[in-house]
């Protein structure tokens, strides 16, 4: 299965990336940036986050995995 998985990127990846390309070639961004800027504003007038975001023990999870 994961070389089927992997034959298929490697067949439709290039064409895919084209796709994308193309995408970001024909992105607005200031719509995108007036589209997004609710969410900016509603995140800056709510409460501070948490001291902690959970990376800090998501890494100290990783390195006790690589032990």
């Amino acid at each position: 299965m994961n070389r089927r998985w992997a034959q298929t990127w490697k067949e439709y990846g290039p064409e895919l990336e084209k796709i994308r390309l193309r995408e970001v070639r024909v992105e607005d961004n200031l719509l995108s940036l007036r589209l997004l800027a609710p969410a900016f504003d509603y995140a800056a007038r709510t409460d501070p986050p948490d001291k902690s975001s959970g990376l800090v023990e998501m890494q100290r999870h990783f390195a006790k995995l690589r032990r």
